[in-house]
């Protein structure tokens, strides 16, 4: 079935800025293609679980070894799958302390596996997953992405690298920035109109 795959790692709930903006863009898909699946997961409320030592063997490119280790691969395989499977992925990434949250880094962890969504090649890394349009929105309370704060900014660099190390290259990313300087709803507004605008590969599917 033709999925758009939507992730959230705000803790705030019903009070972030991500989560209401991918509310919008998920409404949109859906008043625009009413068949699409949307494979969701709130990491918040649903946390992918954080790498511990009896698990990591269920991560790596050996057979797992544990109990715990073997539902980390079954995990891992399902997330991949889902990542695999489909035509966009959208994804909420509020900045904490200059980077992303460890929610959204656990999910990095079980996504990116070696000789399943990347390999080593003689001439470097290679991503193994097809590729497809990622949107980042990303919510932060200074602006970093300008001015003297910019080499604070371990959030975007960081999705940038996890993302193209998987092949995922094409991507957007949507600033709402400076949250807690004033004028925060022109900011959120502005960033609707931004995602009114995305491709999210719905007129090719058409």
């Amino acid at each position: 079935m033709d999925s758009i795959l939507v992730i959230r790692s705000s803790s705030t709930g019903a009070a972030s800025v991500s989560n209401t903006l991918i509310d919008g863009l998920v409404a949109r898909i859906a008043a625009e293609e009413p068949g699409v699946a949307i494979v969701e997961h709130d990491l918040d409320s649903a946390p992918v679980p954080h790498i511990r030592a009896d698990a990591l063997s269920g991560l790596g490119r050996g057979g797992p070894v544990t109990d715990a280790a073997h539902e980390a691969r079954i995990l891992s395989d399902k997330l991949i799958g889902e990542v695999k499977a489909a035509r966009a992925i959208v994804i909420g990434a509020p900045m904490y302390n200059f980077g992303i949250n460890s929610t959204l880094k656990s999910w990095f962890d079980h996504v990116l596996r070696a000789g399943e969504t990347f390999q080593y090649t003689a001439a470097g890394p290679e991503g193994l997953v097809a590729s497809k349009p990622v949107i980042v929105i990303e919510t932060r309370a200074g602006v970093y992405s300008s001015g003297p704060m910019t080499a604070y900014d371990s959030q975007e660099p960081h999705l940038k690298a996890m993302l193209g190390f998987m092949g995922l290259t094409d991507v957007e990313f949507v600033r709402v920035e400076g949250l807690a300087m004033g004028e925060a709803e022109v900011k959120i507004a502005a960033a609707a109109d931004a995602l009114a605008g995305v491709g999210l590969g719905l007129a090719e599917a058409a």
